[in-house]
């Protein structure tokens, strides 16, 4: 997890109470008073003793004291160092580990395993499961064939060991006969079925240079074609129970809800800040601002990378409120991650090996 080296000295009595605070709060969702944590926190010193620390923790930026309440609530600094050296988290249970494998099995086609994956991540979390779309230029491709449409618009139709099937429009220079196409495509089909695509275009350009003057028009032409058809689409996500944060009482402004909902439609942000994950390994926690994203200042985002082949292949969350359950929704997340990538990585050679 992201952990932070700024974290402010605690004493043990202290930390205690933030836990203790934290937790309370997180179960109730009500500012957390003196006399309640006398009673829970397992600590024994008077409620004034109390009073004191917690005005220390307010003063560090830990907690904040709402106008219409005695009690406290935790701030993003008060939930960042709980998450980072206060939380305890187990493993998820051997049951709803069996569940999460049971509902992604490998075979079942990439686009299938992310809507189940992302509905899962959702049903058991009861937040929003979000699951970035690996990029397709990372699988191997089985089969490609080219159908002409008009003078210079030819249909491709890719076939990849996912069982994913994509149909591309490619626009041509000039007319290609359908003969020229059933040429081009075999070329491919016979050289280069079951190596991921990011690797087909640098290899066509390479024999390209080095082919003897027969070849180079069918290189040059499987170049063409090949270009765009196997050109990198754009990045995707696969959003599931954005419906969820619409009883949640910390999101209840209407104002913020809809700044939410419209980030979910646009996209592009969050896949910019899934795509931050990528980059660093193993799970990561962004609360409200830690974000850097206007809309997303009033959630948390938990994330995990998911992978197989030794690559990783895209990243998996769940957003929600910063008031969330994170030792119930960290193990989700990474189980989650586990078992995705595992359903790729038996997917029989769906993932290219790389170059």
């Amino acid at each position: 997890m992201n952990r932070r080296a700024n974290d402010p000295a605690l004493d043990p009595r202290a930390r205690q109470l933030l836990r203790a605070l934290i937790g309370r709060y997180i179960h109730s969702g009500e500012p957390v008073g003196s006399q309640t944590l006398a009673r829970h926190a397992g600590l024994d010193v008077s409620a004034a003793t109390i009073r004191n620390i917690l005005s220390d923790l307010e003063e560090a930026g830990l907690l904040s004291a709402p106008h219409t309440s005695a009690g406290r609530i935790p701030t993003a600094q008060g939930y960042r160092l709980f998450v980072d050296s206060l939380l305890q988290v187990r493993p998820l249970p051997e049951g709803e580990v069996a569940r999460l494998r049971s509902e992604l099995p490998p075979g079942s086609g990439t686009q299938a395993l992310l809507g189940s994956a992302s509905e899962l991540l959702s049903a058991m979390t009861h937040f929003v499961g979000v699951v970035s779309v690996p990029k397709r230029e990372q699988f191997a491709f089985r089969r490609i064939e080219f159908v002409p449409l008009d003078a210079q618009r030819v249909l491709a139709i890719l076939v990849f060991a996912d069982q994913e099937v994509q149909n591309r429009i490619i626009q041509t220079r000039r007319p290609f006969e359908a003969g020229e196409l059933e040429r081009v495509g075999n070329y491919l089909n016979t050289h280069f079925a079951g190596r991921p695509v990011a690797e087909i275009r640098a290899s066509l350009l390479l024999e390209l240079r080095n082919a003897q003057s027969e070849m180079q028009a069918l290189l040059a032409q499987s170049m063409e074609l090949a270009e765009q058809a196997l050109a990198p689409d754009g990045d995707d996500m696969v959003l599931a129970g954005q419906t969820r944060l619409m009883g949640v009482q910390e999101l209840a402004d209407l104002d913020r809800l809809r700044e939410l909902f419209e980030a979910f439609a646009r996209k592009r942000e969050i896949l910019q800040l899934l795509e931050r994950t990528v980059r660093a390994p193993g799970m990561r926690i962004f609360i409200g601002e830690e974000t850097g994203l206007a809309p997303l200042e009033g959630v948390s985002l938990v994330t995990a990378p998911y992978g197989a082949g030794g690559r990783v292949l895209g990243v998996l969350g769940v957003i929600g409120p910063t008031r969330m359950a994170y030792e119930r929704v960290i193990p989700v997340v990474q189980a989650a991650a586990d078992a995705l990538g595992d359903a790729f990585q038996a997917g029989e050679g769906a993932v290219g090996e790389g170059e």
